[in-house]
């Protein structure tokens, strides 16, 4: 408390104000509100509500609405007005509008090809020969290195026709027109061009699908079914029984007995037969046959009777063997002992394999 005394009285001395007068305030006054003068009017009597004079009517009298006049009809409440729907009117048919029929699509049929008249492009029968391409033919006729029936021929499009001689470099050209056809060779038949038992080839069952001569690539043993493909087409038969090229194949087989996982691991890793190590790129058993005596074999080997000579060694005996898939070519629509001749499309698959 002294210590306050002093802080008070210090001030005092140097002119200040004291603590116990709050600054800018005036001294109260009883009875009045701060900022009146003395003899000021109040504001309002008391139970007078603020803001009226002596006389004002008041603003409504009791038990009446806001914003009424006497004679007023009370206000109805209005009718809550629907927003127009934005959903689009269904739509009705005029029976009298003309009934429209849409415009069919014209399909345009395949150009027919020009029927063989026995002639063939001097170019064209160079190339089918094997000697170069179209267009190293042309620079050749150009150059006179082509004779036809002895004497030098330099036009463009010049028409050999059947029996013509064509010599180029002192050697007959022999051209053929590239033929490819797939069969689905049935059970009994050997694949050879000729038998000297006069047991069935698979040549009888490709007789007279066309007048060039036509042999079969690779081969199937007697009691084995599926696809097998011929043609005269010399280069492409080499490049796909080559063992480098890798043509996949996939059989079929049914066996004597279930196939073990064991056995599917060991041709998956590769067993040693008497020629070699061999494996299978993938097995499996058939889906839908609920048999696991019938097993789907893929591999890329030629070797002969291989698939045979797999489980052979591993004690299975196969009842049936069937080749389903030959180079990406299947037997759709190909019914057993029935060949079909191959589309460009498909030709076209071979060669860039």
């Amino acid at each position: 408390m002294e210590k306050d005394n002093n802080f008070k009285s210090s001030r005092r001395s140097q002119g200040g104000k004291s603590n116990d007068q709050k600054p800018y305030s005036r001294p109260a006054r009883s009875g009045n509100r701060p900022f009146r003068k003395e003899g000021d009017k109040p504001f309002h009597k008391d139970g007078e509500k603020p803001f009226r004079k002596e006389g004002d009517k008041p603003f409504r009298k009791e038990g009446e609405r806001p914003f009424r006049k006497e004679g007023d009809k009370p206000a109805t409440k209005s009718p809550r007005t629907e927003r127009p729907s934005t959903a689009k009117a269904p739509r009705v048919k005029d029976p009298n509008r003309p009934k429209r029929h849409p415009v069919p699509k014209v399909k345009t049929p395949p150009p027919t090809p020009k029927p063989y008249d026995g002639t063939t492009r001097l170019n064209k029968f160079i190339a089918n020969a094997g000697i170069c391409s179209r267009r190293e033919a042309d620079k050749l006729i150009a150059a006179g290195s082509i004779t036809v029936n002895g004497k030098v021929v330099t036009e463009m499009g010049f028409q050999v026709h059947e029996g013509d001689v064509v010599n180029y470099g002192g050697e007959n050209l022999r051209s053929e027109r590239k033929r490819y056809f797939l069969l689905n060779k049935p059970k009994g038949f050997i694949t050879t061009l000729d038998d000297p038992q006069e047991r069935q080839t698979v040549m009888m069952l490709i007789d007279g699908a066309c007048p060039e001569r036509i042999y079969p690539v690779g081969r199937l043993d007697r009691n084995t079914t599926g696809l097998l493909l011929f043609t005269n087409d010399g280069d492409l038969a080499r490049h796909l029984t080559h063992p480098s090229t890798g043509v996949y194949k996939i059989y079929q087989v049914e066996l004597d007995r279930a196939v073990t996982r064991e056995d599917m691991r060991r041709m998956l890793e590769g067993i040693e037969l008497e020629d070699g190590p061999i494996h299978v790129d993938d097995i499996q058993y058939v889906q839908g046959l609920n048999d696991k005596r019938v097993v789907g074999v893929e591999l890329h080997s030629g070797k002969n009777r291989i698939v045979r000579r797999i489980f052979e060694h591993l004690g299975y005996n196969v009842h049936k063997l069937d080749r389903t898939v030959f180079a990406g070519l299947t037997k759709k629509d190909l019914p057993r002992g029935h060949y079909r001749e191959l589309t460009e499309k498909e030709v076209g698959y071979l060669k860039m394999i």
